[in-house]
């Protein structure tokens, strides 16, 4: 068991759209600054005179990126940590309250208590392939709710929702070709994605999310790499109580995209769709097949990243 250093130097930012609040554990130093480039970078500048072991950021939807991205460069230890957990362990700790200096300060405990690995920052033109799939993946919602408003809606209304659905499918198009672009100008990238393509049932989408959300594709055992994407089932057992395991956590647009693939695998790969009627009629729910069938590949793809080798029907 771990023994709390409390020479440690941890330090807890809370992130809110305009501002940085900052608390410095155990001296208890606080200050805030801009949620803006030239913030970040008087924050990352101001705290190496600390010498931090780590310094915590919650993941919040993007708005930690400026800091984050500042203290790489001032070769800060960083920590991207789950808000959940932090809220979770502030909750254990006794911790009710919540405010701007109170959420710093219970980030910078957190870090203390828990020693979380620190957190590698993807490689710029990385985070871009990461930034344009998200942007698609709304597109794609925007168009599904303009064809479900097409179905509804009077005749008189038709063209003004089709010409939305016409320029969401350019900036598709526009979308894919910048992806192609930005893999295509790095060979090792080419290759990854070449690689995972030739696995049965991955396009250039669930390609590109698995080089962008999931980089320790191939440098994790099965187990691992399951668990991290978030694909593992986990027990929920109590004394003589066995509970139905659950997937929990993990990449959720790894899990999405995988899911949507499986969708279409279970139908047209014969070996994902044996073990999918398999499962089903030994009674497992649907979801629960499909599930393992995208443990199944995710297991085939991190081997196959390991090894450096393309799609081997002997694997499936």
């Amino acid at each position: 068991m771990n023994t709390i250093n409390h020479t440690e130097i941890n330090i807890g930012i809370d992130t809110s759209q305009t501002q940085l609040d900052i608390y410095v554990r155990p001296c208890g130093d606080y200050f805030s600054v801009e949620n803006t480039p030239k913030g970040a970078r008087e924050a990352a500048c101001r705290l190496r005179s600390y010498q931090p072991a780590r310094v915590l950021i919650e993941a919040t939807g993007r708005l930690e990126m400026l800091f984050v991205c500042a203290a790489h460069k001032a070769r800060l230890p960083v920590v991207v940590c789950n808000a959940g957990h932090v809220r979770q362990f502030a909750k254990a700790s006794g911790r009710l309250a919540k405010t701007d200096k109170l959420d710093a300060q219970d980030i910078a405990h957190f870090g203390e208590a828990l020693e979380p690995a620190l957190t590698e920052l993807k490689p710029e033109k990385l985070r871009q392939i990461s930034d344009l799939i998200a942007v698609r993946s709304q597109c794609l919602d925007m168009s599904t709710m303009q064809k479900h408003r097409l179905h509804r809606m009077p005749k008189s209304v038709h063209k003004p929702i089709q010409r939305i659905l016409k320029a969401v499918q350019t900036e598709v198009e526009r979308i894919d070709k910048q992806l192609d672009k930005l893999v295509e100008a790095i060979p090792q990238w080419r290759d990854q994605r070449d690689l995972l393509m030739s696995a049965k049932g991955v396009g250039k989408v669930v390609a590109y999310t698995l080089m962008s959300e999931l980089p320790e594709l191939g440098k994790l055992n099965r187990k691992e790499i399951a668990a991290l994407a978030g694909v593992a089932p986990i027990n929920r057992d109590s004394g003589s109580y066995r509970g139905k395991r659950r997937i929990y956590g993990g990449r959720r647009k790894v899990r999405t995209v995988m899911y949507v693939s499986m969708l279409s695998a279970i139908q047209y790969d014969p070996k994902i769709k044996s073990m999918y009627e398999r499962l089903v009629a030994a009674g497992k729910p649907k979801k629960v097949a499909i599930v393992a069938c995208m443990r199944k590949q995710l297991t085939i793809l991190n081997t196959m990243m390991k090894n450096g080798t393309h799609w081997d029907e002997k694997l499936a």
